[in-house]
């Protein structure tokens, strides 16, 4: 019985830094295509909105997103997808596509704002080595109070004595 106190917390912590992987990760591919000196004239093909929640009591979240193709200077056609962006940016207009060049094309329409990017970045990194450091807390704390004294319910010595 006492797993799941060490289960549980050991799949949040887990599923805590995945997370903290990919936004390190999107957050270096961000920062190398503005870096890369690379532009292109884009188009925005489609813009749409996805909506998601409203269950019960949550409140609706409204995530504006935009799809764009651009030419690389070796000719390539690229088309990408990306969440955000100003909602001025309708189908048909142009845009500057800031991108990296390679095997793996890695592209962004979206403007350098280095210190904006920065801060969102480790403000989420942050929030996640909360979760993790509660996590490792609670099952340190619950080793602590509760391993000398092992599971009585389930153990399967019925009638001992807790005298040595």
């Amino acid at each position: 019985m006492d797993v799941i106190f060490y289960v549980v917390p050991g799949l949040i912590m887990a599923v805590a830094v995945f997370m903290a992987y990919r936004v390190v990760r999107r957050w270096l591919q961000i920062r190398g295509a503005w870096n890369s000196g690379l532009t292109a004239e884009g188009r925005c093909l489609r813009a749409y909105a996805t909506v998601g929640g409203g269950h019960g009591d949550t409140s609706v979240r409204t995530a504006l997103r935009h799809v764009y193709e651009f030419i690389t200077r070796d000719g390539r056609v690229i088309r990408f997808e990306e969440e955000g962006g100003p909602g001025t940016i309708v189908e048909g207009d142009y845009v500057t596509v800031y991108y990296t060049d390679g095997r793996q094309v890695v592209a962004t329409a979206q403007p350098p704002s280095r210190a904006k990017h920065a801060v969102a970045t480790f403000g989420i990194l942050a929030f996640l080595g909360v979760v993790v450091v509660f996590c490792a807390g609670f099952v340190v704390t619950y080793i602590q109070i509760f391993a000398p004294y092992g599971d009585f319910l389930f153990s399967g010595d019925s009638g001992t004595s807790l005298t040595p």
